[in-house]
């Protein structure tokens, strides 16, 4: 693993090991807060800044911690960062702020977060924890943006639809009004849409990498009867 190469992190972290469609990991934010793009934007956004931070600090004092202290340490090394992101939110996205409510300091107790700091940050250099901080919290964004997708487009016929909460007043011109006069579909925006929702999407993972897979069984054989062998 002290090998991994850049790529291969930013590989598995957006996808191969995707913290929500393969490790099932912070699935309560993951499921409470994508009722819409922008909510599960901005969670994501500040889960990646987490990851980032809190990395990269891990990494920086991992020579200097115990093995036996170090889950206490990293659990006061990621609330101080998301103590901090949280006050940053609270006074530059103060409707986003109030819109996500809890689900923002409980971004501490999030898996995901704890778990790259011990798998990871503690045995890895700055750089590298750095780049997994930053794919792993995209894995997780792109499952909150995908699952917000559908259930807002489902639930409530518009995409990216409260945007002045994230981008300010320029973000109204950004929602997008895909069917008129729709009366919503409340399944798609109540907790059971989320968990139908999600599992929509790690099904079409799964056939996705199953024919990745195939292509790559059969791609020797293909190059073999090319060349006349």
């Amino acid at each position: 693993m002290s090998e991994t190469g850049y790529r291969q992190i930013l590989k598995n972290g957006v996808w191969t090991q995707n913290t929500g469609f393969v490790a099932l990991l912070g699935l309560c934010p993951l499921l409470a807060t994508s009722n819409s793009v922008v909510n599960g934007l901005g969670l994501g956004l500040a889960t990646t800044l987490v990851l980032l931070m809190s990395n990269v600090a891990i990494s920086l004092i991992r020579n200097l911690v115990r093995p036996e202290v170090r889950i206490p340490v990293f659990v006061m090394v990621i609330a101080c960062v998301v103590t901090a992101v949280e006050l940053a939110m609270h006074a530059f996205l103060p409707g986003l702020y109030t819109v996500l409510g809890i689900f923002i300091p409980l971004i501490v107790t999030n898996c995901c977060v704890i778990g790259r700091a011990e798998a990871f940050a503690f045995k890895h250099g700055v750089a590298k924890s750095a780049v997994d901080g930053i794919a792993t919290g995209l894995g997780f964004m792109l499952a909150l943006v995908l699952l917000g997708a559908i259930r807002e487009i489902l639930g409530q016929g518009t995409l990216l639809g409260q945007a002045e909460l994230l981008f300010g007043e320029s973000g109204k011109s950004l929602t997008l009004h895909l069917v008129d006069n729709y009366r919503g579909f409340l399944l798609a925006i109540l907790p059971p849409g989320a968990f139908i929702g999600l599992g929509c999407l790690i099904a079409i993972k799964n056939v996705l990498d199953a024919r990745v897979r195939r292509r790559a069984e059969t791609r020797p054989a293909v190059v073999l009867r090319e060349a006349g062998v």
